[in-house]
């Protein structure tokens, strides 16, 4: 276990001194302000609380941000140190491969956790400070929680690219790639899928199914959809009432999108050629 700190201590200190960690914060924090007191407007319409509303707003951010900000954290953090040749020194000490892709991978989401909960967290204080009540503030935790899972599953998809090819600027392509995927084009399709076929082939149970396949997905219907009125808003609310996903489903879904790319990525550095 003493080795898995060691090496995630490194990339929390590689962190700050690249900057990394001030600069999500800071990019975080912004945004998270700007929804938080711009974006909350149309509490008087649907009944919900400013804390209600900042959740679907920072849920919405979330998608697009926080999986871009994973994967640009964990795309080179194998074929980096390979193409530096710090990967065959790291390996001359006693230390297994899966030790380097588990520490290494508990170093980046330290950076993006606290990024995330430092950031998201300023939106939530000034809220209640400004707003003088903590109505929702439970429901705002829990899409802070989310955040760093949903952060969790692309560092771990980052990493099963970098562990696989050996090229930086491929790992980069298809990192992006993959955000693009996941973040836009899956659910394009998907809603294309549901218009042609006007529910003759895809059931409730399928469509279930379909939104597991995507991350962002099962966070977005994890948070949109038991937001309370705010759900009203975010134009979710039929689907919290219809689909047959409960909370435990949706966190298991995204364990697995966790732990199945992380193993894909040390099970592909082991049978790798240094």
């Amino acid at each position: 276990m003493s080795n898995l700190w060691i090496i995630a201590g490194k990339e929390i200190r590689d962190g700050l001194r690249n900057r990394w960690i001030v600069a999500t914060t800071l990019l975080l924090a912004a945004l998270a302000l700007t929804l938080t007191f711009l974006g909350s407007a149309p509490t008087g319409t649907v009944g919900a609380s400013r804390l209600a509303v900042t959740v679907v707003s920072l849920s919405s951010l979330t998608i697009f941000l926080v999986p871009l900000i994973a994967l640009l954290l964990a795309y080179d953090a194998i074929v980096g140190e390979f193409d530096r040749g710090t990967l065959l020194l790291l390996l001359s000490y006693p230390v297994a491969r899966w030790e380097v892709v588990i520490g290494k991978f508990l170093g980046h989401l330290a950076i993006l956790a606290f990024a995330t909960a430092v950031g998201y967290g300023a939106a939530a204080v000034a809220l209640v400070l400004t707003d003088g009540t903590s109505e929702g503030l439970t429901t705002f935790a829990a899409m802070i929680g989310t955040s760093i899972l949903l952060g969790a599953v692309f560092v771990s998809i980052g990493y099963l690219i970098s562990a696989i090819v050996r090229d930086r600027g491929l790992a980069g392509g298809l990192a992006i790639g993959v955000w693009l995927l996941f973040v836009l084009i899956y659910d394009m399709a998907l809603l294309g899928l549901l218009v042609v076929d006007k529910g003759r082939t895809i059931s409730a149970a399928m469509l279930d199914v379909l939104l597991l396949l995507n991350p962002a997905d099962a966070f977005r219907v994890l948070n949109l959809s038991g937001s309370g009125g705010a759900s009203q808003f975010a134009g979710m609310a039929g689907l919290s009432d219809n689909a047959g996903l409960s909370p435990a489903i949706l966190l298991t879904a995204l364990a697995l999108w966790i732990a199945l790319p992380l193993g894909g990525a040390a099970l592909a550095l082991g049978r790798r050629q240094l």
